[in-house]
């Protein structure tokens, strides 16, 4: 009877040992490759047209980081950096494309971000100041006594400050009135300011509504270039998934170049997202001008100096943000290996 019992006993801790050897491994930290976390990178949705759109519609961003414990996930945001810091800030946003005169705010404000690529410029005709069909604006000094629309301590309010500087024109004989993109839109449309100093969609949909153009980045020789900004934890704690990020947004611009036409209305061919005419002729113009995102160089730090300069000089920061606050050093995070499969042009 007493050893039936032991016996029973016996069986019972060796059925019983392997799970307490489970069980005491996972208490001790250790980990195998399908528990470990999955690292989810929350990008700015591309909507019709890029490289990223390209990429979203592929799977190949998802493709190239799934090696890595990576996949993204496609935010919707509105237009312009500035009016997505919040995101930033509560860790909804990872990723996003800019440039320098956003970012040089958001640093001004704290927003835990910095810039790891840089594009030298193209289509610098795809943003600058409108002025209202009915407004008699018709030059940059005409902007003297008016309202415009500009989204605060970014791109909006650099272009415009910028073309007040080369006329000669002093900023405080301007209203800059502080809107977001979405709102400025509006604020435009049914005449509530007499201008607005714009970007890219928002820009080329409102000069196709009748918008008169003044400005460009082009004639006012903007030094705003555009960006690849990541928030800073994830840089700290994943720089090789930033590393992958950008060369697989280096392979797709080199495709965009290459075949602009697959780059433009990549999801919706008809609908008010889709491109058609002339803003669609235009479109093809720039991405056949594209160019690579590429770690910074010392001479971006030039171009950044103009924009903190600008902006440090009107009163928009109450500090100067240098190269060293702004530019992420990727290079010194990554291996041999992951650094030569970044391009340098």
């Amino acid at each position: 009877m007493f050893r039936t019992r032991r016996l029973n006993r016996w069986r019972l801790a060796f059925a019983l040992a392997p799970v307490i050897a489970l069980v005491a491994a996972c208490g001790s930290g250790a980990t195998t490759d399908a528990a470990k976390p999955e690292l989810v990178l929350k990008v700015v949705d591309p909507g019709n047209s890029g490289p990223l759109a390209v990429g979203k519609r592929d799977g190949t961003f998802d493709k190239a980081l799934a090696p890595l414990g990576a996949r993204i996930e496609w935010v919707t945001t509105t237009p312009g950096f500035s009016s997505m810091l919040k995101l930033f800030n509560t860790k909804e946003l990872d990723v996003s494309g800019a440039a320098f005169s956003p970012v040089v705010g958001a640093l001004s404000k704290d927003v835990p971000v910095r810039i790891v690529a840089v594009q030298d410029p193209a289509g610098k005709d795809q943003s600058g100041i409108l002025a209202g069909k009915d407004s008699g604006i018709r030059s940059v000094a005409d902007l003297v006594g008016k309202r415009v629309a500009v989204n605060p301590a970014a791109k909006g309010e650099y272009i415009l400050l910028k073309a007040l500087a080369q006329a000669g024109v002093p900023a405080d004989k301007v209203t800059r009135v502080p809107l977001q993109q979405k709102d400025a839109a509006s604020a435009f449309a049914t005449g509530k300011v007499d201008a607005w100093a714009s970007f890219l969609v928002p820009y080329q949909e409102a000069k196709a509504n009748g918008g008169v153009e003044i400005a460009t980045e082009q004639s006012i020789d903007s030094k705003d270039n555009t960006v690849v900004v990541f928030r800073t934890e994830i840089l700290d704690k994943h720089a090789d998934v930033a590393a992958k990020y950008l060369e697989v947004l280096q392979s797709l611009t080199d495709r965009q170049r290459a075949t602009p036409a697959e780059f433009e209305n990549v999801f919706e061919q008809t609908g008010p997202r889709a491109l058609s005419g002339q803003r669609l002729t235009d479109a093809l113009r720039v991405d056949a001008e594209a160019t690579q995102p590429r770690l910074p160089r010392e001479s971006d730090a030039a171009d950044l100096a103009d924009v903190v300069n600008l902006f440090a000089g009107n009163g928009v920061i109450a500090r100067k943000i240098t190269a060293a606050d702004i530019f992420y050093d990727l290079k010194s995070k990554l291996t041999p290996e992951q650094l030569a499969a970044l391009k340098e042009r």
